[in-house]
């Protein structure tokens, strides 16, 4: 039997899912109203694709949080990866993005600080306060890149193929020049790393507090 505290996280995990949600429909309903949606890029960033692995994460989260005491090991290897994208597609965007002018139409605001800003937040929120978390090896770290690394090479090949890049710092052709590409790609992958590495100290500490066991 699931506990309060569980109930209470899976109410917070389905807030979340359906945040984000609403968030994206309401992005590509409002660029198909202005005849601004092309979904071979629309589909293509990073934070949407992020995005929709966190509205079928938390929706799935949800559940477990509300039918079983723990979560299980695979969930819990998805969460620390969802801990890390949120953290990259907030630092990224107000750091390297938020200041480069918009090309065309812009949707809703809400939705893009949404996504980038306050969604990061609260999953980063969500991952410290939540319950029934299991503490895994510090190696499980590495599943977290198995994803972007994949994104990476998919973008590269698809943006020597067709000139598009999602974001200009993976210009080989901009200002940086590939070396420049190169180190913003090794930066990104370090940082998702460091960040699984924060998220699995934290799983850690909380089950060392608890007298929980470690999970392999």
């Amino acid at each position: 039997m699931s506990t309060t505290s569980r109930k209470i996280t899976a109410l917070v995990r389905w807030g979340i899912s359906a945040w984000v949600l609403a968030a994206i429909v309401t992005q590509i309903w409002s660029e198909v109203a202005n005849d601004a949606f092309y979904p071979e890029k629309y589909f293509s960033y990073f934070t949407i694709q992020s995005s929709l692995i966190n509205i079928v994460a938390f929706a799935v989260g949800g559940y477990l949080a509300w039918t079983t005491v723990r979560d299980t090991r695979l969930f819990t290897i998805v969460r620390v990866s969802v801990f890390s994208y949120a953290i990259v597609t907030g630092v990224v965007y107000n750091v390297l993005l938020r200041n480069i002018p918009s090309e065309g139409y812009e949707p809703p605001a809400w939705c893009n600080e949404s996504t980038h800003v306050w969604v990061p937040v609260v999953i980063v929120l969500e991952w410290l306060f939540s319950s029934g978390r299991i503490s895994l090896r510090i190696r499980a770290m590495w599943w977290a890149l198995l994803y972007p690394l994949a994104w990476v090479a998919f973008t590269v090949i698809r943006g020597m193929i067709t000139g598009w890049w999602p974001y200009p710092f993976l210009e080989p052709d901009g200002p940086n020049g590939v070396g420049g590409v190169v180190a913003y790609i090794l930066g990104i992958a370090t940082f998702m790393a460091i960040n699984a590495f924060i998220a699995l100290i934290i799983a850690r500490t909380w089950a060392k507090l608890r007298k929980q066991p470690l999970h392999p």
